[in-house]
């Protein structure tokens, strides 16, 4: 994700709507000027005046003749009065104070955007993305979250057709709760009832299936169109949190879940520690789901970006991580100088531009003994009577304290790469702008600032993983890399729960909410994988896995170090429409599954009862030679010399008669020697299997970065990738 530093030029503001009435508009020309719309009311009736000649006066008044190259864009002079131009900030304030001008604000762009993930991914809204509208009709999508607001347009029932033949569920939301034909199914597990108290879960069902939905935002922010990956699939909620997650109920929902006839499970919901397979709750009932050909996607976790933080591990899961899109909202502080510095919030609270005094918190601390603790606006340690009416500039972020404290806006150090919703106007700074700002508090005798609305600038690094999603390697299984791929997790604009209140002690109810996390990314790859299976219904839970992991857009180590590698995005980002033609899949049958699990050392007996079959484990399959669309090996120490081999069988679903070349692409620096046996592959015939062998030989692993190529096997069409990741073996296994 682009840090906020890093923007030194924003691209543009959302137009805002005018109605009757002269405007004028505003821009960014560069870091100090912007493009503002000069409003200036009705044209006069006299004869004599001439719009552009006055508009030109204004200009040349404010910023000299020798400076108005380029500072025009427009004049509005036919039905009402203006004129656009790229301003700097004071001069902004001097045309705003001039005779005749009714306003100067900025030139924000009106754009339907999806709340933009969806078309990031490039699965447009209607015509321009195809679909299999009966079949995904027919698909339904197993949320098990917080549970649901069944009122929400993102789940009308309008234009929907009765329940899927196949849907053995009920409606059993409590007492008030009612279903529909695209909710078609409502199950909680605590006293009380299906809805969303906090808001997470109805966010998340939306996201991965929710209606489209047009003009939605919050509270203008991500303004556009919200739907889900697939707006005409059916929706099953299994409210198992309800203040707590537990493992019972989890297990509980699985189990119904399976029974009720979901294609597709999506939870966003995980451990912060990690587990043996046979006592992670979601590792369990996502075998027995996949036993009965339904996918399971679960979230990585927020738990980044430390190293050996996944907790979603098992194989017959798709685990996701979480990564930036094009899109991101940022909360602008103009000082009292009229300098203008970015910050992340997301900050709805719209102050009109105001400045009010800066307290810096040791200024404000409650004796001089608490000056070091009131720095860091620690609540005992700051006087509210010096706090109140100001803005509280704090060194770390602590925004609630300031409300308490009766603080107008709080200004505080920050260099997270994802923005929060707060109950007051916030701006969190990078350390380098924060040093900045508190040189102009040092050096003002009065300073001011005011805290802007946030506004949605581009981001062209997307896409990046997120600090806070959790990272690789497995623990339990080293040799099966995790998570397996990266989607959409930064400010996502979806449907919320009316119980959710997003503002400290406030009574707003919104319909539409902001949020951030691998519990936002888990919805997008759900929905993805249905989509994939409105296209492919036959295709089992791992072919549509290895479909998602195989066409995702590469990624590149951001960074030297384990943490911005693939132990951070897997096989890269999320591609839904190359995912549903993806040339070649990598299967993995439930009998492969069991081998796995012998070779894992789990004893026959162990294995037979969790498989429901007969089992002697005679037949083992180590973790490495599992079926994975990635490959990945652990080795026993950095300086020693290695040859590692991996199996692998593909079946062809590209088309008949098809040749595919190997091709690996060494990455990261890497100096390992990749053999591939055999180079080429012949299918003649659809769904044809063939198998090859990687080989992969090298000597000295450097500890802080792991060795890794790709390998892509196209034949002039499609391009069917998997990462090879080598590794030192620095991390402690939990492996039977």
């Amino acid at each position: 994700m682009v840090k906020r530093g890093a923007f030194s030029c924003f691209l543009s503001y959302l137009l805002l709507l005018l109605f009757s009435s002269s405007i004028l508009a505003i821009t960014h020309d560069h870091l100090d000027k912007q493009e503002y719309i000069v409003y200036m009311g009705s044209l006069p009736s006299r004869a004599d005046y001439t719009p552009m000649s006055h508009h030109m006066s204004i200009l040349q008044e404010v910023v000299g003749e020798s400076l108005m190259d380029g500072r025009l864009l427009r004049n509005y002079k036919r039905s009402f009065n203006g004129f656009a131009a790229h301003l700097t900030e004071s001069e902004r304030e001097q045309v705003a104070g001039m005779e005749g001008v009714v306003s100067v604000f900025p030139n924000k762009k009106l754009k339907l955007q999806t709340t933009a993930s969806w078309d990031f991914m490039g699965l447009k809204e209607g015509k321009g993305t195809k679909r299999n509208p009966s079949v995904e009709s027919d698909t339904i999508i197993g949320v098990l979250d917080g549970g649901i607001w069944p009122e929400s347009e993102s789940f009308s029932d309008k234009g929907f057709g009765p329940p899927p033949k196949k849907w053995k569920g009920v409606c059993a939301g409590g007492e008030n709760f009612t279903c529909n034909n695209k909710l078609i199914g409502a199950r909680h597990y605590s006293p009380g009832d299906a809805r969303n108290s906090s808001g997470h879960g109805t966010h998340t069902a939306s996201i991965a299936a929710g209606n489209a939905v047009p003009n939605a935002s919050f509270f203008g922010l991500g303004y556009g169109t919200m739907r889900g990956a697939v707006p005409a699939s059916r929706i099953a909620a299994y409210r198992v949190c309800a203040g707590e997650c537990r493992d019972d109920i989890l297990l509980s929902a699985f189990d119904d879940a399976i029974a009720d006839g979901v294609d597709i499970i999506t939870i966003s919901v995980g451990s912060i520690n990690v587990y043996p397979l046979e006592e992670d709750p979601i590792a369990i009932g996502a075998f027995h789901a996949m036993s009965k050909g339904i996918l399971t996607v679960n979230a990585a976790g927020n738990t980044g970006p430390n190293i050996a933080s996944v907790t979603s591990l098992a194989p017959w899961m798709l685990t996701v991580a979480a990564s930036t899109t094009n899109r991101v909202f940022v909360t602008k502080v103009v000082l009292g100088d009229g300098e203008t510095l970015v910050g992340r919030s997301v900050n709805v609270f719209d102050l009109k531009g105001k400045k009010f005094p800066l307290v810096y918190g040791k200024s404000a601390a409650s004796s001089a003994s608490n000056a070091t603790c009131a720095e860091d606006c620690m609540p005992d340690c700051l006087d509210a009577s010096l706090v109140k009416g100001k803005i509280l500039v704090c060194n770390i972020s602590f925004p609630y304290v300031a409300y308490t404290k009766g603080a107008v806006a709080a200004i505080v150090k920050d260099g997270s790469d994802w923005a929060q919703m707060e109950g007051l106007p916030v701006s969190g700074l990078e350390e380098d702008d924060f040093e900045s700002f508190l040189s102009y508090i040092n050096s003002s005798n009065s300073p001011e600032a005011a805290v802007l609305k946030s506004e949605t600038i581009f981001n062209q690094t997307a896409p990046k993983v997120l600090s806070f999603s959790s990272r690789g390697p497995n623990i339990i299984v080293p040799d099966i890399l995790k998570p397996d791929i990266t989607a959409p997790g930064l400010e996502i604009v979806a449907a919320n729960s009316l119980k959710a209140l997003p503002f400290y002690d406030d009574t707003t109810h919104v319909k539409y909410s902001v949020e951030s996390g691998t519990s936002m990314s888990c919805p997008h790859v759900a929905g993805v994988a249905a989509y994939v299976k409105t296209f492919h219904p036959e295709w089992s839970p791992s072919m549509i896995k290895s479909a998602i992991m195989t066409t995702a857009w590469s990624m590149n180590a951001s960074q030297t170090d384990y943490a911005s590698t693939e132990f951070a995005y897997g096989s890269g980002h999320v591609d839904p429409i190359a995912a549903t033609n993806p040339g070649l899949v990598y299967d993995i049958t439930k009998a492969d599954y069991m081998a796995f699990l012998c070779g894992m050392n789990y004893n026959a007996t162990t294995v037979k009862l969790i498989s429901g079959e007969a089992v002697t484990c005679t037949e083992k399959i180590l973790p490495r030679d599992l079926n994975y669309p990635s490959m990945s090996a652990k080795l026993s120490g950095s300086n020693v010399s290695f040859t590692v081999t991996f199996n692998r069988t593909v079946i062809n679903v590209g088309g008949p008669n098809s040749t595919y070349k190997s091709k690996v692409i060494l990455t990261h620096g890497s100096k390992l020697n990749v053999m591939v046996s055999p180079r080429v592959l012949y299918m003649k015939s659809m769904n044809e299997k063939l198998s090859f062998t990687v080989t992969v030989s090298g000597r000295g692993l450097g500890p802080k970065m792991p060795s890794s190529a790709s390998l892509i096997w196209s034949d002039g069409t499609h391009h069917v990738r998997s990462p090879i990741v080598i590794y030192a073996g620095i991390f402690r296994s939990l492996s039977p």
